[in-house]
């Protein structure tokens, strides 16, 4: 079964093909493995080897793709047409063979070109293989397609958002001074799978306080000792749909200004929240969640934003490919329902404290999809107290 119904694969395509129409562009060569997923609803880790879709204005989609990947494409993707290529083989040669069958009379091909999944040096040998072609950057032409959540996929969305609980609460209980960060990870991810979730874009981020600042490392060998934190950021993954969350939990008394730092980052996402409906502004958002760590705090955060849209993604990353939408100061991105945001209240004075949840914008308002824990402190653990401030 595909993530989504077959007709709304149906019209992602036709809504992609009159951007392609308005852009002049006869073919669009796309290889981000959200966007393919987005288009085609392929769902495997193969994209470590250049795939690639070539997508014309009318006709069937091309995957090119390994030969290996034959058995997975014809049983996911049985619509759309496999050019394979084969190990040692240059992909570059069967790309300019599609596309010559796509553009038979010249034309312009879109490519992504800010695409971590498109090497420069594929890119180039493609260009020199077809000279004929014009060529233009449509990194952000998919993206905008895939900012507004259908009701499918925010059903998705929802049941990652009930793992992302489940595995929280595992991390939380897990937690106690003197057991080790890696200890607490392979509890949230033995409940993650076990909730149903599949591999998440991101590993959980799980990391004591005093690396809060090292933003992309994980667990270690490190155990919590008294008066330290821990930071913990998962998110439950179905069918490649994420809804991440974050906590920030002290296994004993918490340090001076830890309370403070809390009671401004739950302030900031609740301001957040309450700003992030219909017709806003990604600016005036984050205005609003800074207005109110500040008025707690006594300090401007310093953040660079305090959340992001997210929904499919692959690994490396959960929040899609290409550049990231972000909440950030001045950002004059228009909000509409339908668009799903990791809201992101992060505090680094006087002390860092995070906690984030995912936001799904509705029509009147914006509703938090991950909901557990919540504010109150958490029952004790192993004869401590678990504080989850304030």
């Amino acid at each position: 079964m595909p993530p989504v119904p077959a007709a709304e694969y149906a019209e992602r395509t036709a809504a992609l093909r009159r951007a392609m129409r308005r852009r002049g562009l006869t073919a669009l060569a796309l290889t981000s493995p959200e966007n393919i997923h987005y288009l085609l609803g392929l769902d495997h880790l193969g994209h470590f080897a250049f795939t690639l879709l070539v997508l014309p204005r009318s006709g069937a989609p091309v995957l090119v793709a390994r030969s290996m990947e034959r058995h997975t494409l014809r049983e996911q993707v049985p619509h759309a047409r496999h050019a394979p290529y084969g190990d040692g083989r240059d992909p570059a040669r069967v790309v300019a063979r599609e596309l010559r069958r796509a553009c038979p009379d010249g034309g312009t091909v879109g490519v992504e070109e800010q695409s971590m999944a498109f090497p420069p040096a594929v890119l180039a040998r493609i260009r020199s293989l077809r000279p004929e072609l014009e060529w233009a950057d449509c990194s952000a032409l998919p993206a905008r397609l895939r900012r507004v959540k259908s009701p499918a996929e925010t059903a998705l969305v929802r049941r990652a958002a009930a793992i992302s609980g489940v595995a929280m609460r595992a991390a939380l209980a897990a937690a106690d001074v003197g057991v080790s960060e890696r200890t607490v990870a392979a509890q949230a991810q033995r409940a993650m799978t076990e909730a149903g979730g599949a591999q998440p874009g991101f590993v959980p981020l799980i990391r004591s306080t005093r690396r809060l600042g090292q933003e992309h490392v994980t667990w270690g060998d490190h155990r919590i000792v008294t008066g330290e934190g821990l930071f913990v950021e998962l998110s439950g993954c179905v069918r490649r749909y994420h809804a991440p969350m974050s906590r920030t939990l002290y296994c004993a008394e918490p340090p001076p200004g830890a309370r403070e730092a809390a009671e401004g980052a739950y302030a900031g996402l609740a301001a957040a929240r309450e700003a992030l409906v219909p017709g806003a502004r990604t600016g005036e958002v984050f205005a609003a969640w800074a207005g109110a760590v500040a008025e707690v705090t006594g300090r401007r955060p310093r953040r660079h934003h305090c959340g992001y849209l997210t929904g499919a993604g692959f690994p490396p990353s959960w929040v899609g490919g290409g550049p990231v939408l972000g909440i950030r100061a001045g950002g004059g991105t228009r909000v509409r329902p339908g668009m799903v945001f990791h809201l992101m209240s992060w505090v680094e004075l006087p002390t860092g404290y995070v906690v984030s949840d995912t936001a799904l914008v509705g029509a009147n308002g914006c509703e938090l999809l991950t909901r557990a824990p919540d504010a109150s402190p958490c029952p004790p653990v192993s004869g401590e107290a678990a504080y989850e401030l304030p």
